[in-house]
């Protein structure tokens, strides 16, 4: 006795099913592994950037150094003021000196004269010397910082993007 054969859909349908299952997976898999490495490649260009920045200020700084006492140039009769209270100021404080728990007690210094602190972590690179960075409109509250904890380099935020800085409005880059 002859048996019918079965209908050629059934045969095909849970392959194709099980294709398109496979294929939404790859899809999945793809997605993710572009986002982590799209945010791999911006945090590494970021990071790049500031270190660059870093530098420049540091070698701005290293020339005036060197520049003789008559060529200096000289502050401005009028620097900035700072016109909102330490209590309104919110620190990022960065460890760039290598050693383990300095940014924390570095941020409990900071704390202690009154301001707020944001996220305190590492350095991407260590400093030569502390430097104290400031948003613009904050040059005033940056020069205020920098004079309360004796850091002489104060400068422009320079390399950092500002959800990098979350929410604050000076960098604190603690150094050997």
């Amino acid at each position: 006795m002859d048996h019918p054969l079965p209908a050629p859909d059934a045969l095909i349908r849970p392959w194709r099913t099980a294709a398109y299952v496979a294929v939404a997976i790859a899809a999945v898999e793809l997605l993710l592994l572009l986002f982590i490495g799209g945010g791999k490649l911006l945090g590494w260009a970021s990071d790049r950037m500031q270190l660059a920045a870093e530098k420049h200020v540091l070698s701005t700084t290293a020339q005036e150094q060197h520049k003789p006492a008559h060529i200096r140039t000289r502050k401005p009769a009028h620097a900035p003021a700072s016109h909102r209270p330490r209590t309104k100021t919110m620190v990022l404080v960065l460890n760039g000196n290598g050693r383990t728990g300095a940014a924390a007690s570095a941020a409990a210094r900071v704390h202690a004269r009154g301001y707020r602190i944001g996220q305190v972590t590492n350095a991407p690179e260590q400093v030569p010397r502390s430097i104290v960075m400031y948003r613009p409109g904050f040059a005033g509250e940056g020069r205020r910082l920098g004079r309360d904890l004796g850091v002489k380099l104060v400068t422009p935020l320079d390399g950092m993007r500002a959800k990098q800085l979350r929410g604050a409005q000076l960098v604190f880059i603690l150094g050997p």
